[in-house]
């Protein structure tokens, strides 16, 4: 085994870097079929959400491997390689193993205990075997993820130790109240009808919230929400609007929550001075650092929002620093300490602000306007945060308001799962690379008895099929019995660490060919690697390639 992660997230990167390096669905997919193709690696899979960007590959050279996949980064998400480096995290082999079983329970969320991460982690397996980038290692990794992933949130209490970004974002805005204390009775703007925003709506409606405005670029996406939200027995009142609605409902709103595909800003600080004046009817006021007006909802559709990072609400599953040239592997996979965050830059219809955070528990004396905003890169403009009588929560300081979260025992109990999921992921991969050569041995010996019987037909051809049955199958007990106990034992021993040069071994001292453990591994490797629907041939077509599904 081979594996090797590439990556950054809101441990190693700015929001400002991860916004910019956000990668669209087309994106992936070259990003994905350009990994295969580089001579280090021959699988591949993507895990691309909100706050990680991570290319996982099955490769044959470490320093060439990290120096490959962080090019390819680079050049996919559009950020320079020398200002990408500084952010990036390596890790291989086991440590890579366990940074994805981690990820998959919930450890390396910015909220610690989150689910939807499972989510993404399917979905990313799902676009891997679809395009045929992952093989055996690949497939085995992000299956036992997943698994590992449930049985954290089943046998712990994990989920006690954080809550979904919504809830944890509502619980910023809310300050010393119970959001249900503090959301009774208010009008809440939703801007979005993806999977964030619609759990979004459905937290606020179970919260007490009197009013719930769907505002969403397809209208009948917003009015199938608002339905939902209608028959749910909460009582709220809910309906749907455009987007274009938007600059008057925030004059009504008491809270709004945005989480678009929108690549530029939805709202700008203007825009949010403007629905506060609005309210009052006083002039708006001048937003410090604003580099000009943006109607709301002025974006185009961008990646890693709504319905391309999150599941829908119900569902039980989750919505370093060092570049090439290090060669000591351990240095790769350190983490860069979080950076103080630093301007957004732009990358949409309006300019983004370089403006400082207001902390998470800084709670304004009188909030007119309460804003979340939930998406990557940001729907409402930093500026916002200096807006007066406007309390503005969005990724940046979740971030700092999670970073100090006390570690519950559950967070303990899930190390653990974890760390015990990875050995048992390492014994039974280099068990398995045995496997072939078992198998080739037994194929060898029982060739041989075949030849064996020929010549003893040749020797006594009077011999009749009774007596002939009976010596044939004495000869194969005895050539079982035989292989039975080194072939065991060498599977025990293949499982532990370092085992994988018994398979070397058996190999040389039973003089197999390896071109003959060469098709036993492509065979099993068919057999074992899923198909997608309707691409059965193609499937097995592109499984021939033998830089394709080594594992």
């Amino acid at each position: 085994m081979s594996l090797l992660v590439v990556g950054l997230s809101h441990r190693s990167a700015p929001v400002s870097v991860l916004e910019r390096a956000a990668l669209t669905a087309e994106a992936q997919a070259e990003l994905l079929h350009d990994t295969v193709a580089a001579e280090p690696a021959a699988e591949a899979a993507v895990l691309a959400t909100c706050n990680r960007i991570e290319l996982y590959a099955d490769v044959d050279k470490f320093h060439a491997g990290v120096a490959e996949l962080s090019t390819l980064l680079a050049r996919h998400s559009g950020v320079g390689l020398e200002e990408l480096t500084p952010h990036l995290y390596v890790h291989y082999e086991d440590r890579a193993v366990h940074h994805l079983f981690s990820v998959a329970c919930g450890l390396d969320s910015m909220v610690v205990g989150e689910g939807q991460i499972l989510g993404q982690i399917k979905d990313s397996l799902a676009r891997a075997q679809v395009l045929h980038t992952a093989g055996r290692l690949l497939n085995d990794l992000f299956q036992q993820a997943l698994r590992v992933g449930k049985r954290a949130h089943s046998e712990t209490g994990i989920d006690r130790a954080g809550q979904s970004l919504v809830t944890f974002g509502l619980e910023q805005l809310a300050g010393r109240e119970p959001v249900d204390v503090w959301a009774k009775g208010k009008r809440a703007l939703v801007i979005g009808a993806g999977s964030m925003s619609s759990l979004a709506a459905a937290t606020l409606a179970r919260s007490g919230v009197g009013e719930v405005v769907i505002a969403n670029r397809t209208l009948e996406r917003a009015e199938r929400l608002a339905q939902i939200l209608t028959e749910g027995g909460t009582g709220v009142r809910a309906r749907a609007v455009e987007m274009d609605a938007v600059a008057t409902e925030l004059t009504r709103a008491d809270l709004a929550v945005s989480c678009t595909g929108a690549t530029g800003l939805v709202l700008t600080g203007a825009d949010v001075a403007a629905a506060v004046a609005g309210r009052t009817g006083a002039p708006a006021p001048t937003v410090p650092g604003q580099g000009g007006t943006h109607g709301a909802g002025g974006g185009a559709e961008r990646p890693c929002a709504d319905d391309a990072c999150l599941l829908t609400p119900g569902d039980d599953t989750e919505a370093p620093g060092a570049g090439p040239g290090i060669g000591d592997a351990t240095a790769y996979e350190r983490h860069g300490a979080l950076v103080d965050n630093s301007p957004a830059v732009g990358g949409g219809a309006a300019p983004r602000t370089a403006t400082a955070v207001a902390p998470a528990h800084a709670v304004p004396r009188t909030v007119a306007l309460a804003l979340l905003d939930l998406a990557m890169p940001r729907d409402i403009d930093a500026a916002a945060h200096h807006v007066e009588h406007v309390r503005l929560v969005d990724i940046e300081s979740l971030a700092e308001a999670s970073a100090d979260a006390p570690m519950a025992a559950d967070v303990d109990a899930v190390r653990t799962i974890v760390s015990d999921e990875v050995a048992a992921f390492g014994a039974a991969q280099r068990a398995a690379h045995i496997t072939p050569t078992v198998v080739a041995l037994r194929t060898m010996a029982a060739d041989v008895v075949t030849s064996e019987m020929a010549r003893l037909d040749g020797r006594l051809p009077e011999l009749g099929d009774k007596e002939r049955a009976e010596i044939t199958q004495t000869v194969r007990r005895v050539v079982d019995k035989l292989l039975h106990a080194p072939t065991v034992r060498v599977k025990q021993l293949a499982s532990e660490p370092g085992g994988a040069g018994y398979a070397d071994a058996l190999r040389t001292l039973f003089g197999l060919d390896p071109e003959t453990v060469a098709a036993v591994s492509r065979a099993d490797h068919l057999r074992d690697v899923p198909v997608a629907p309707g691409n059965q041939n193609d499937q097995l077509h592109q499984n021939d390639d033998p830089k394709r599904g080594r594992a």
